[in-house]
């Protein structure tokens, strides 16, 4: 464990930007923007610049997490423990409106992103520097370590065409970026005309995994309640492309696939054993909401036991590819709505276009 690892928070108390210093801003945050003592971003900020603060805004799932994936949406809080609105960005807007910004001057932006690009944290990012830009309204983000590190890319490039809330640049799955680092390739490719200062991770080294930085894992969202989900998530998530269950619903999300009409002995004989980093265990399970809710689902755990090694979106390209040849009949691409996109495949906006699903034959 790395002591050492200074998140963006922690670096913004010690040494206080210029830009935060006697401005009032607002923020962006959930329930995992916590410092390594668990202290919650808005009151470390509330504590070290007192009186600023003018309003909270939230991300998918909403302040406390609670919601669950796939539009379900977030209501608008007029009133808060700390004192003030939360403004939520994943309701009947993703982007603050010019209403909610008129008030600050600053928006200050700490969230733990997943390293993956279909996660929406990014992307309501990208669209909160594009309303502040309108605004003329200075950010800054907090930067937090990739938790999967930042040497290892996955998946294909997302093609323009192929562009949703879950993508906006032409990055692969796995993208090995920080959110600070994202931000600032959105701010140049997609020209967006915004002061942005990124407050810097220390300590951190490229090829660190989050077990690795000493920094305490608060679930960022409601189904990745272990670090160790995220290094799975890459491939994990092709799943909500398809009627197998990624394990919403278990106490075990993203690290299970299955579905009723699957044998998960002949599962794990066929695709064998040439996946690095992880052991592909034959199980049943019974997801008590979402997919197959109440059903029993045979098919895989996938147990991590070489993290650096885990590659997961070529894992479950293979798991698909094998599932639709073994029970063509009944494994099926569901169709959209898939976070507000009405026309195009999930599977397609998800793997990044339409490629994998056409690979598919028979």
């Amino acid at each position: 464990m790395n002591s050492f690892v200074v998140t963006g928070l922690e670096q913004c108390v010690l040494n206080p930007p210029q830009a935060l210093r006697g401005e009032k801003f607002g923020l962006l945050m959930n329930q995992a923007s916590v410092d390594r003592s668990w202290n919650y971003a808005v009151d470390v900020l509330q504590n070290a610049f007192p009186g600023q603060l003018v309003s909270l805004f939230s991300p998918q799932h909403g302040l406390w997490g609670e919601q669950q994936a796939n539009m379900i949406e977030t209501r608008h809080q007029e009133q808060s423990p700390w004192g003030v609105p939360i403004h939520s960005l994943y309701s009947e807007t993703r982007a603050p409106t010019d209403g909610m910004l008129e008030d600050i001057k600053l928006f200050v932006i700490d969230l733990q992103d997943v390293g993956t690009r279909v996660y929406t944290y990014a992307w309501t990012v990208v669209k909160c520097l594009q309303a502040c830009g309108r605004n003329q309204v200075r950010v800054v983000i907090l930067d937090r370590p990739n938790p999967l590190g930042g040497t290892v890319l996955e998946g294909p490039h997302l093609r323009p065409e192929f562009f949703s809330f879950v993508g906006m640049l032409q990055i692969p799955m796995r993208h090995a970026m920080t959110l600070g680092q994202l931000a600032k390739l959105a701010q140049s490719e997609l020209s967006i005309d915004v002061e942005l200062q990124v407050v810097d991770v220390i300590g951190c080294p490229p090829e660190t995994l989050f077990n690795e930085t000493g920094l305490p894992w608060a679930m960022p969202s409601p189904n990745l309640p272990r670090w160790q989900s995220t290094l799975l998530y890459p491939g994990m998530v092709l799943l909500e492309g398809t009627n197998l269950s990624e394990g919403r619903g278990t106490t075990v999300p993203f690290e299970v696939i299955g579905a009723p009409f699957i044998d998960p002995m002949r599962l794990v004989r066929e695709i064998g054993d040439q996946h690095a980093g992880v052991c592909l265990r034959p199980i049943r399970f019974r997801p008590t909401f979402d997919k197959w809710s109440g059903q029993s689902c045979g098919g895989l755990a996938l147990q991590i036991v070489q993290p650096q090694r885990v590659r997961s979106y070529q894992l479950v390209v293979d798991v698909l590819s094998t599932v639709h040849r073994l029970w063509p009949e009944t494994f099926q691409w569901l169709p959209p709505p898939y976070e507000y996109e009405t026309e195009k495949m999930p599977i397609d906006i998800l793997s990044g276009s339409d490629e994998l699903r056409l690979s598919f034959t028979g």
